[in-house]
């Protein structure tokens, strides 16, 4: 495969590689490896076990950076929902990777290059390959231009979903008790109705939340609460 081939693999990770070889050897799966005659031809396998570790390093870095008040078993959580097959095959979808990636007969006759756990290997292959021929300053902007998006919705949906979770930790520690929840009001027709929660922590606080399930509303009005006593815990 031609450094020209590849070129549009790089405009689209927006770096550019001084040794083309390093590119070329993260596509090449070791089912294309293992038909060669060629005893110096690599497969990918040892850049995807390092592009793993830089990957992990970079999305512990950027969601550290964009959620300073994350906390650590979050951020694991975050993190987990992020570097994942299922993530990495759909990035590596995004970059066209299958169209690149060298193959052997069988892998290639059985649609290898769609396989989301091939895929996904590659990725990571091809992120050690920015890594070793660019630094870790390089291969943080491509995964950085790579997985903001991704970043942004899980950041987004998980701190929505553990309002509850963190608002009964806090208030067992500060007042002994658990959050009480309490449907106050439903209201539009069935297939569209609207609820209202009402939450009382004992006689401390009170607060409302609405939503289009009893579980929205009951993560409005905990995130209500949540900001009322981190406020004054600040």
């Amino acid at each position: 495969m031609s450094g020209q081939e590849l070129s549009s693999l790089e405009n689209d990770l927006g770096y550019h590689f001084k040794d083309i070889g390093l590119l070329r050897e993260s596509l090449q799966h070791s089912s294309y490896v293992n038909e060669q005659r060629d005893p110096a031809l690599q497969d990918n396998e040892r850049l995807e076990f390092l592009g793993d570790a830089v990957l992990d390093l970079v999305i512990t870095h950027i969601l550290m950076k964009h959620f300073p008040k994350t906390r650590e078993g979050d951020l694991s959580r975050m993190r987990a929902t992020i570097v994942n097959e299922s993530q990495l095959s759909l990035v590596a979808q995004r970059l066209n990777l299958g169209q690149y990636l060298l193959l052997g007969r069988g892998e290639a006759l059985s649609n290898g290059q769609e396989k989301s756990s091939i895929l996904a290997d590659t990725l990571e292959a091809v992120i050690a390959a920015v890594y070793l021929d660019g630094g870790l300053e390089a291969s943080f902007e491509v995964i950085k231009r790579q997985f903001s998006e991704i970043i942004s919705q899980v950041g987004e949906r998980l701190a929505a979903e553990d309002f509850k979770s963190r608002l009964q930790e806090l208030v067992q520690v500060r007042f002994k008790t658990i959050p009480d929840y309490r449907v106050v009001a439903a209201s539009g027709p069935d297939h569209d109705k609207t609820f209202e929660v009402r939450l009382s922590i004992g006689t401390f606080l009170t607060t409302h939340g609405t939503g289009k399930s009893k579980k929205a509303a009951e993560q409005a009005a905990a995130g209500v609460a949540l900001e009322k006593l981190e406020g004054e815990k600040g």
